[in-house]
C-alpha cells in the first residue's frame, strides 16, 4: 500500500506541470501511515479471529488485540487530522468506515459467499482513490476543475483495474484454501459451485482486465499523435504478459502450490500496474 501511495504521489502527481497539491510531503507521509496502520490492523484482526497470531507471530491474543486497537487509533486519528487540514472533517468517516469494514470482514463478512471477495477488492480500490481525493480535492478551483477532473479520472481507472484484479485474486485464494475454508465453515465460491467451474469462470473474468489494457493501449499509447513506445513495451511485458501467463496456468492449476503461485502472480501484476504510471508519465514528458 505504501508503495502504491508513493508511486502515485512522486512518480505521477509531483511531475504534473502546474498541478497544485493539497498535502505537503509530511502530510502525505501521515496519510500513508494512516492507511498502512488501518490496513495492518485489518490484517491483524483477521489473524486474531482465525486464531493464527500466536502460531504465526509468537504473540498472545491479548497483545494482538492491543496492537489492533492501537493501530486503528493511530490510523483514524491521523485521518481525522488530515481531513480537518484539507477542510473536510467529514472525510474522517472514510477512515472509520475502512477500519470498521475490515473488522466486520474478519468477524462475519468473510463467511458470506461473494461478499467476502467484493469487500477486499473494494478496500484496495478505495485506497487508490484516496490518494487522488486528499491530494487534489482541496485544490480544485473553477479555473483548474477540468484539469483536476482529468487527473482524478486516471485514479478512477487504476482503481477499477485494482478492483477487478483484487477480486480475481481473492477467488484464487479461495481456490487455494478450499479445504481449510470447508473445515472452518467458510462458504466460498469454489465450495458452493465447485473448483473446476470457478476456475473456468475466473479465466473468463481475467479477460476483463486484459480488455481494459488493450483498450488503453489503443486509445492512449498508439494513436494519431504518436506512440508511447516505452509505456507500450512496459505494459505488454510486465502487466499484460503476466495476465496471459495467469490464464494459461490457471487451466492446469490443481494444487495448493499452483494456486498460491497464481495469487502471487496477480500481486505482482498490481505492483507493476501501479509502477506503470511512472513509466507512462516519463514517456509522455520525454516523447509525447
Amino acid at each position: 500500500m505504501a508503495f502504491a501511495f508513493c508511486t502515485f504521489r512522486y512518480g505521477f502527481l509531483e511531475l504534473q506541470a502546474g498541478l497544485p497539491l493539497a498535502l505537503n510531503n509530511l502530510q502525505f507521509l501521515l496519510l500513508t501511515i494512516s492507511a498502512v496502520c488501518i490496513g495492518a490492523g485489518g490484517f491483524l484482526i483477521n489473524n486474531i479471529i482465525d486464531n493464527d497470531v500466536e502460531k504465526k507471530y509468537g504473540i498472545s491474543e491479548g497483545i494482538a488485540y492491543n496492537l489492533y486497537i492501537g493501530l486503528n487509533i493511530i490510523g483514524v486519528g491521523i485521518g481525522f487530522y488530515i481531513s480537518n487540514y484539507i477542510g473536510t472533517p467529514g472525510y474522517t468517516l472514510v477512515f472509520i468506515l475502512l477500519s470498521g469494514t475490515m473488522y466486520l470482514y474478519a468477524t462475519s463478512l468473510k463467511y458470506t459467499i461473494v461478499i467476502n471477495n467484493i469487500i477486499v477488492a473494494c478496500i484496495v480500490a478505495v485506497s487508490v482513490v484516496l490518494i487522488g481525493v486528499f491530494n487534489l480535492y482541496p485544490s480544485i478551483t473553477p479555473e483548474n476543475k477540468p484539469y483536476m477532473a482529468t487527473i482524478f479520472s486516471i485514479f478512477l481507472d487504476y482503481a477499477a483495474f485494482a478492483f477487478i484484479i483484487s477480486f480475481i485474486r481473492e477467488i484464487i485464494k479461495n481456490l487455494r484454501d478450499t479445504d481449510k475454508d470447508y473445515n472452518n465453515g467458510i462458504n466460498t465460491l469454489p465450495i458452493a459451485l465447485g473448483k473446476n467451474r470457478i476456475a473456468k469462470i475466473t479465466v473468463a473474468l481475467n479477460l476483463i482486465p486484459v480488455a481494459m489494457i488493450l483498450y488503453y493501449i489503443d486509445a492512449y499509447f498508439v494513436n494519431e499523435s504518436g506512440m508511447l513506445l516505452y509505456a507500450l513495451l512496459y505494459v505488454l511485458l510486465f502487466v499484460l504478459g503476466p495476465l496471459i501467463y495467469f490464464i494459461i496456468k490457471l487451466w492446469s492449476a490443481k494444487t495448493y502450490k499452483d494456486f498460491d503461485r497464481l495469487s502471487l502472480t496477480l500481486k505482482i501484476v498490481l505492483a507493476f500496474a501501479a509502477l506503470s504510471i511512472v513509466i507512462i508519465t516519463f514517456n509522455i514528458q520525454n516523447n509525447a
